[in-house]
């Protein structure tokens, strides 16, 4: 009840806007990534179909434009995973947003469990044999390229493909930091019946994110890494998320007083509760001072993490009402 009465007076005072201060992505494109891009444009040609992968969490955002240019000549399915850490109260619009896109090929998963995942065999078989490419008497092998910007499950997808269909463990790196994957690796069969490899490529940004908000929202997921933006602006934009979408769960989680939109408070307040603090020597007039500073980048750290294992409630970034 008390929570319930301070977000009635609390209601419309969250910022209408994050102030993105003219911070520059382009420094968030890793050298590697462009190298990995190249690499997989040229092995368009030789592919059947492209499976792309990207986070349930940001359907509409931050999928590579150089990738796109190339849908159009392959079959495509859209695989959005971590379906589980998701909004989809409004699912139906979010598939006619991509539909608007090119999209009409999508499947919801979540690659660390196997369920979902069964139908992307029989989805790829379909495209392809509908593809006006088809023409396999004489090669009775599919090859599929997977595609997708960093730590969206690329290579969870194609474990979780050989588990199902092949009974055997991991063919791929799998990791919660981005860049895992450095080159387009030999292919690796997830199929027997129909004969099907993939191909796992490295996660690629565009070398142009069109926006900061963009950019903010891929490192909020784990697509860029956390120091090339700074944990404590990754922490700042999720409480102004969370605000926005009334999704205060992080109070509970960290025995906060009330929701706040003061990310330095809230930082403060969740290093002193996980006893993330410093001991630091004050030199003074009268002489030595020792205080208890809290460490703010150790509670950014934990916030960001809290919220991608999902304990801080189900987010949709984009907006699709």
């Amino acid at each position: 009840m008390r929570l319930t009465s301070v977000l009635r007076s609390l209601r419309g005072s969250w910022r209408e806007h994050f102030d993105c201060g003219g911070r520059d992505v382009a420094r968030w494109f890793p050298g590697h990534m462009a190298k990995g891009l190249k690499d997989m444009k040229n092995r368009l040609r030789s592919v059947d179909c492209l499976l792309e992968v990207h986070d349930a969490r940001i359907p509409l955002s931050g999928r590579t434009p150089q990738l796109q240019e190339a849908l159009g000549i392959r079959p495509h399915l859209l695989v959005l995973n971590k379906m589980d850490l998701a909004d989809l109260t409004h699912k139906q619009r979010i598939l006619e947003h991509l539909e608007q896109q090119g999209c009409r090929h999508v499947l919801f998963a979540e690659c660390l469990k196997d369920e979902n995942v069964k139908k992307v065999v029989p989805l790829i078989t379909e495209l392809i044999k509908s593809s006006p490419r088809y023409q396999r008497a004489e090669n009775v092998e599919s090859c599929i390229m997977v595609i997708g910007v960093p730590n969206v499950g690329k290579s969870s997808l194609i474990n979780s493909m050989r588990r199902l269909h092949l009974r055997k463990g991991k063919a791929s790196l799998v990791g919660a930091t981005p860049g895992i994957t450095r080159a387009v690796l030999t292919r690796i069969q997830v199929s027997e019946k129909p004969l099907m490899f993939l191909l796992d490529t490295p996660g690629v940004l565009s070398p142009q994110i069109p926006s900061v908000e963009t950019g903010l929202k891929l490192a909020l997921c784990g697509a860029i890494r956390d120091h090339l933006v700074g944990e404590d602006v990754i922490a700042d934009y999720l409480l102004y998320t969370l605000n926005q979408q009334q999704q205060f769960s992080y109070v509970e989680h960290y025995g906060l007083d009330s929701p706040c939109d003061d990310v330095e408070s809230v930082l403060k307040n969740i290093a002193l509760r996980l006893g993330k603090t410093s001991r630091l020597k004050i030199l003074t007039g009268t002489g030595n001072l020792t205080v208890t500073a809290p460490n703010y980048n150790a509670a950014a750290f934990d916030f960001i993490q809290t919220f991608r294992k999902g304990l801080l409630g189900k987010v949709m970034l984009d907006p699709v009402q």
